[in-house]
């Protein structure tokens, strides 16, 4: 967390661009949580250059907040910079079979969008509520794909150092959820290359991922999995084994409906949600000996372990 002499340096380099003390925990799909002590929208290159240089200039801690559809962020808030892409980032370009999107475009219109435009391979990503910057960052992925496997690379700014590249997607040191895109790094748009939808099947295809993800997921206030699935098994499957589907704590429920979901109540607490992870991370411990990873982003938390599990060896 930056100190408020730091804040208050790089509030006075941003100027109007800035906001202070706004809700951020209301920006996640937990709705839960507390305030960033600074909050800049990039809507284009000045703003680009003005965030960057204040960065540089003061080493304010930076948290790109995208759709808020991983992060789980504190009680006590974040006391930082946190950024957002504004609607300049946000649009999508289909030239062929190629498909460019902004950092903050929504990962169920671009997969609407190629669709309509008769490209397959970016049908997963219709029941996922992020960002195109988001899913790069964590490799997001679903129903038996990822962002892996169609990005051929992405504009990226470093906050720290100013640096505007393109990187090619083969840089990305990609893995199951994770990518080598840091904390301070602002994902201003992605290239993928789809394939021709030769047998019309992608409004299908769309239609059954929305028709599953309603029937085995929860609705409601959560931000998805809260765990990676550990090789060769599901984080879900653990939880229920060792008991932990329906467990409350405070204002945070794991759901009965898909047990690596955690539900936030309406004006629940963050910290309950934290807890609970932590209860359920040692449930799975203690009963199955593996050491669950969290895929949920935490902010103003300690971190949760991630010890190597006794499965792995």
């Amino acid at each position: 967390m930056s100190s408020p002499e730091v804040v208050e340096a790089a509030a006075a380099l941003l100027g109007p661009r800035v906001q202070v003390g706004v809700a951020l925990g209301i920006r996640t799909t937990y709705r839960v949580g507390g305030v960033a002590a600074l909050l800049v929208t990039v809507n284009g290159e000045d703003d680009l250059d003005a965030l960057s240089e204040a960065v540089r200039a003061t080493g304010v801690e930076t948290l790109v907040v995208g759709k808020g559809s991983n992060l789980l962020v504190a009680d006590g808030g974040f006391a930082g910079l946190a950024v957002v892409l504004g609607e300049a980032y946000g649009g999508v370009e289909v030239e062929g079979t190629t498909v460019r999107a902004g950092g903050a475009a929504a990962l169920p219109v671009v997969a609407r969008q190629s669709t309509a435009a008769g490209l397959t391979g970016f049908e997963w990503a219709v029941g996922v509520p992020g960002s195109i910057g988001g899913a790069v960052r964590m490799n997001a992925g679903g129903h038996g794909s990822d962002m892996a496997a169609t990005l051929v690379g992405v504009r990226v700014v470093d906050l720290r150092t100013g640096e505007d590249r393109e990187v090619p997607a083969a840089s990305l040191l990609f893995d199951y959820r994770r990518s080598s895109i840091a904390r301070d790094h602002l994902v201003l748009q992605a290239e993928m290359l789809l394939a021709r939808d030769h047998q019309a099947a992608g409004a299908a295809t769309l239609a059954e991922i929305v028709t599953w993800r309603r029937a085995h997921q929860p609705g409601g206030t959560n931000a998805g999995s809260v765990f990676t699935n550990p090789p060769g098994d599901s984080a879900g499957r653990l939880i229920e084994a060792a008991g932990g589907k329906g467990l409350r704590i405070g204002t945070a429920a794991v759901s009965v409906k898909h047990a690596n979901f955690i539900q936030a109540d309406d004006n629940g607490r963050a910290d309950d949600v934290y807890s609970l992870m932590l209860a359920v991370q040692a449930m799975v411990r203690e009963h199955a000996g593996v050491e669950l990873r969290p895929e949920t982003q935490l902010v103003g938390f300690d971190p949760i372990p991630n010890a190597k599990s006794k499965v792995e060896g």
